[in-house]
């Protein structure tokens, strides 16, 4: 059971920031076709940083009791494409977010 911990508290998140992102129409909510483009790209980039820095000796995997123990290759966790997933989404929703509130104190519709 604790070994889903980790993997649980990331699906979590993931369904939190797509609530914030619905209740604010910012990210999928707004254009779901090119949501999903970019966060799609983005991970791909992001797993593709990961696996160079596997190769180079930069990133390892160190023991965690709270995560599955499954890896998808050496060094690379089943959980890092899902917090990959959510750092993209939260960034997007966090710029989208700051975009239309700037926009809206600047009295500009978006």
């Amino acid at each position: 059971m604790t070994g889903l911990v980790y993997l649980g508290v990331l699906l979590a998140l993931i369904g939190c920031m797509l609530l914030i992102d619905r209740r604010f129409t910012l990210f999928f909510w707004h254009d779901a076709r090119s949501a999903a483009i970019v966060t799609a790209v983005g991970t791909l980039f992001l797993l593709a940083w990961d696996f160079a820095g596997i190769a180079t000796g930069i990133f390892l995997r160190g023991p965690g009791e709270i995560a599955t123990g499954i890896e998808l290759a050496p060094e690379m966790p089943l959980e890092e494409p899902f917090f990959l997933v959510f750092l993209v989404l939260c960034t997007m929703v966090l710029y989208t977010g700051a975009a239309k509130l700037l926009a809206h104190r600047r009295g500009v519709r978006p």
